[in-house]
């Protein structure tokens, strides 16, 4: 499976130099587009020389600095694809309309293939920090996602909230309420994959402007509020076929739940025991 630029960005880290990371970061920051000024404007951008933006992408293995644009144009078609435009349209006669076995190998080869990278570019330590984050009792934990992660969103969060107290799932309709209220005890998981939910960048935005830590989850094009956050977890979604792969996602939340929940015993078997207790009573 080929690496997305941004990846490869993010697993060579500890391999620049100083002033190749301050074009990292600036890159990943406004990911792609950064990428796709000129050198001039990346290097200002960046803060750095215009020699060591070339220092830089020559790092990352192109031979020049046109070849490292057309990359980063071609994940931004990638970033902008539809379900209509992935994958040749299928008639009736194709092998899943007629019951093929073969059909639910090739999906779980992808889902399986898109499992392994999901783990590949997991950064331990930025894993325990979400897990840190989210186990600290003394930190309100909201969380939000949009058409297809929205119901991920809902499913840690009601993990956390058997858990630990101060979990809020933020709805499409009352999450600029509940924004107001956001500081710097305060931690938002965003769930946010191509094609990006303008919202959530506002959301984030308006999160770290008061102070809050925020965790997004996201693809591994970069949704537009890596930008703003504090920690960032990518999952790979692509399949070959017409709908993207949520099974990443899934396997994030997952390990976050089986953490979470290591973190907070025994205090979590007290508060699961009671739900048990209230739920024999009614």
């Amino acid at each position: 499976m080929q690496l997305a630029l941004s990846e490869r960005i993010r697993r060579n880290m500890d391999t620049f130099t100083p002033s190749e990371k301050l074009a990292a970061h600036a890159l990943l920051a406004s990911y792609p587009f950064a990428g796709l000024e000129t050198v001039a404007q990346f290097a200002s951008r960046a803060s750095v020389s215009a020699p060591t933006i070339l220092r830089f992408v020559s790092r990352l293995g192109f031979s020049s600095y046109p070849e490292f644009q057309r990359g980063l144009r071609s994940e931004l078609e990638a970033q902008l694809e539809t379900p209509v435009t992935k994958a040749p349209v299928h008639d009736g006669s194709s092998a899943g309309d007629q019951g093929d076995a073969s059909l639910i190998h090739d999906v779980a080869d992808r889902l399986q293939e898109n499992i392994r990278a999901t783990i590949d570019s997991t950064i331990p330590a930025v894993l325990n920090a979400v897990i840190s984050a989210l186990s600290d009792e003394k930190r309100n934990i909201h969380l939000h996602g949009g058409q297809f992660t929205g119901s991920y969103a809902s499913y840690l969060a009601t993990h956390l909230r058997m858990m630990r107290r101060g979990v809020t799932l933020l709805e499409q309709r009352n999450w600029k309420d509940r924004a107001m209220d956001m500081g710097r005890k305060d931690v938002l998981v965003l769930f946010d994959i191509r094609r990006y939910d303008p919202e959530t960048l506002q959301l984030a935005r308006t999160a770290r402007s008061q102070g809050a830590s925020v965790i997004l989850i996201t693809d591994t094009w970069l949704s537009p509020a890596t930008r703003e956050a504090t920690h960032l977890l990518p999952a790979y979604i692509r399949t070959g076929h017409n709908w993207d792969s949520t099974v990443g996602i899934l396997l994030l939340c997952e390990t976050i739940i089986t953490a979470v929940t290591h973190q907070l015993w025994p205090k979590a078997k007290e508060r699961l025991s009671a739900m048990e207790q209230l739920r024999e009573g009614m």
